[in-house]
């Protein structure tokens, strides 16, 4: 059902993905800081500590084990994504067996409303057969890759027969490296007990509310060892990697 909302709206971003990946995980701003920006969004805590779902303007973090608690407002945050949510249309979602489907989906959806050289958020509460997810613990390192300190912390898990909510960011494909291009997906159970980054899903269905974004705000960090790192260095293949848990 369309409800557009025609207002402007912002993509609050910290820092870029290309100095995640690169090992770039200190804290840039505080979780309390954030939340002033938005009430919806993801990303991830000081040293890659965790998962980050923003939702209904609370910040979670899901930890090791997959499970949830509200995160400290001191908490620093080195890279995340958030806005202020104004819906612009919802659709009923029937059965979708895997995350490639779900992405194929959300993309004809954008693509239909001329918006895939913009950004998004969508919010899709519903029921699942199964979550495939993971998180990882804290890993205090500096010019270590994200991929390198995922191999030694990250953990896998599932969580079966469950209800709760996905959080879908989605940035075009110009802005590679600024973010990951195309869909970035994180869940949080619907009693906020359990979530993480997620890798695959096989969903029974739901309800997608979408929100484009026509504007991004990007705070970097203001510390000198920022500068050391060479951004274009950072490499595609193992973003893609980290972002598909391959």
């Amino acid at each position: 059902m369309k409800i557009r909302n025609t207002e402007n709206k912002k993509m609050f971003q910290v820092s870029t993905l290309q100095a995640l990946a690169l090992g770039y995980s200190r804290a840039v701003i505080t979780v309390g800081e954030l939340i002033k920006h938005g009430d919806i969004g993801l990303g991830t805590f000081e040293d890659v500590n965790g998962e980050m779902i923003m939702l209904e303007g609370k910040c979670y973090r899901a930890d090791e084990n997959g499970h949830v608690t509200e995160a400290d407002p001191a908490i620093g945050v080195p890279f995340s994504s958030v806005t202020v949510f104004g819906e612009d249309y919802s659709c009923e979602l029937g059965s979708v067996e895997n995350i490639d489907k779900l992405k194929e989906l959300l993309d004809l959806r954008i693509e239909e409303d001329f918006g895939l050289n913009s950004m998004h958020i969508v919010r899709i509460d519903g029921h699942f057969r199964r979550v495939c997810a993971r998180s990882e613990t804290g890993y205090r390192a500096h010019h270590v890759t994200l991929k390198e300190s995922l191999s030694m912390t990250q953990k896998d898990f599932f969580f079966d027969d469950t209800a709760g909510t996905l959080v879908c960011v989605y940035y075009p494909d110009y802005m590679d490296g600024i973010n990951a291009a195309g869909w970035h997906l994180h869940f949080v159970s619907a009693d906020r007990s359990s979530g993480g980054h997620v890798f695959d899903i096989d969903m029974e269905s739901g309800t997608a509310r979408f929100d484009k974004i026509t504007s991004i705000e990007i705070t970097l960090p203001s510390e000198p060892a920022f500068d050391t790192y060479a951004l274009k260095n950072a490499s595609k293949d193992e973003i893609k990697s980290v972002e598909q848990n391959s």
